[in-house]
């Protein structure tokens, strides 16, 4: 196995969490609520959806950075 073959499958292992991971979040649509900000009255940050946000940044931001690695031929 190559380093390019391990950079192709945490390519696509990044991706496919990453689908999932964003299929887990919760609707953050406001509706019409979110015009004059009532929508926020009854928010509350959970840490379960901040540690989801986090991972979710980090497993899109090295899902980029290996699609920039591969499509540059870096490897």
């Amino acid at each position: 196995m190559s380093v390019y073959q391990l950079v192709q499958i945490t390519w696509l292992a990044s991706a496919a969490l990453l689908i999932v991971l964003v299929l887990l979040h919760s609707p953050k649509g406001d509706g019409i609520g979110g015009i004059g900000g009532q929508a926020q009255l009854f928010t509350s940050a959970k840490s379960a959806e901040t540690t989801l946000n986090r991972v979710t940044w980090v497993l899109s931001i090295l899902f980029i950075g290996l699609a920039i690695v591969l499509s540059a031929g870096w490897v």
